[in-house]
């Protein structure tokens, strides 16, 4: 008899710029099979960047696609930013859950907020740096911006952050390897829940059970 296949978890990780969310997603994935999770791809109508693939990098859309998809509520959540849009495909996510593997959305709060509206079982992952000052060598270290951009980018940060208490888990980014592992023990431990592992092991509870008193 083929083994049911439980539906993946949906993860949602929210960070301030800095505070180390896509290395600790990128780390995690290499750890781990790409059949058993995976980072969503969002969807965008802002031009590819060279080096950018369309499909890895984002899903590249005229804007005409994505305002149809809008209207067919094909997005957990969209926004339009700096004159472009982005949004969080739904018929994509739901597939790659559908076949039993774990998605991790790096989306902001406001994103956040909405996905939770349109898949309540998702689980929410706020990551913080261990300081402002930490924060903002960090920044500093990237040798990107200028210090008004750097000023205006700690702002920012610190009105994310107020954010934290709408999330499921709070994680401190102070030592990497500590943090990566505390971010891979909330990812198993949900796919521990029972509701998933009645799916899983339905055959064997099955005959645990039998004949049973």
């Amino acid at each position: 008899m083929k083994t049911p296949i439980a539906n993946g978890n949906l993860f949602i990780l929210a960070a301030p710029s800095g505070a180390g969310k896509s290395s600790l997603i990128r780390a995690l994935l290499e750890r781990h099979s790409h059949d058993s999770m995976q980072v969503s791809v969002s969807c965008t109508t802002r031009a590819p960047r060279p080096g950018e693939v369309n499909g890895e990098h984002y899903h590249f859309l005229t804007e005409s696609q994505f305002k149809d998809k809008i209207t067919n509520n094909e997005f957990y959540e969209w926004a339009h930013v700096f004159g472009n849009y982005y949004g969080t495909s739904r018929t994509y996510i739901e597939q790659t859950l559908a076949q039993g593997i774990d998605v991790f959305l790096d989306i902001d709060w406001q994103g956040a907020r909405q996905v939770r509206e349109a898949h309540p079982s998702a689980q929410s992952i706020f990551i913080v740096p261990p300081s402002l000052e930490t924060l903002e060598q960090r920044l500093r270290a990237r040798g990107q911006d200028s210090d008004e951009v750097i000023c205006s980018r700690m702002a920012k940060a610190q009105a994310e952050m107020s954010h934290y208490h709408e999330f499921d888990y709070l994680l401190v980014n102070d030592k990497f390897e500590q943090t990566l592992a505390q971010l891979e023990h909330i990812v198993f431990a949900q796919r521990l829940k029972l509701g998933l592992q009645q799916v899983r092991h339905a055959a064997k509870l099955k005959d645990l059970l039998a004949n049973g008193g």
